[in-house]
């Protein structure tokens, strides 16, 4: 199951842009971290929105991937973003889980953390639902 999520990660080229990478994978969690780069950043110098996104939704999807049969896959139906404080840190974060999984619905969430050498802070929480699929 590890294997299959990060194959799959492999082949998102806005990951690979975003200097995204998987930290971990356990069943109906997916860990997603990216650093703050100068070219994801806002006006103001903090992670952009997108960023937050991005690896949020890619976390939480993965997490609702974790618990599908192996020849599906899963797209998002809807999420929502909360965007709680600005993205300051060395890099953000997303923990994606599973809240309920079903056959035909799978509601999942993640939290996104700014995080620095000595600090965290909760910047974004989404909700959201992942579809299965089929190839």
């Amino acid at each position: 199951m590890e294997q299959r999520i990060r194959d799959s990660f492999a082949q998102q080229s806005m990951m690979e842009t975003l200097g995204a990478s998987i930290s971990s994978v356990q069943p109906g969690e997916v860990i997603i971290t990216a650093p703050i780069l100068a070219t994801s950043r806002q006006q103001q110098g903090f992670a952009h929105a997108a960023l937050t996104f991005a690896i949020g939704d890619s976390a939480a999807g993965y997490s609702a991937l974790t618990l599908l049969a192996a020849d599906q896959e899963v797209m998002t139906a809807e999420i929502k973003v909360n965007l709680l404080a600005p993205g300051a840190g060395d890099y953000l974060r997303a923990t994606g889980r599973v809240i309920k999984p079903g056959r035909r619905l799978v509601v999942v969430s993640a939290e996104v953390h700014a995080i620095t050498r000595d600090a965290e802070k909760l910047i974004a929480v989404l909700q959201g639902t992942m579809i299965p699929v089929s190839p």
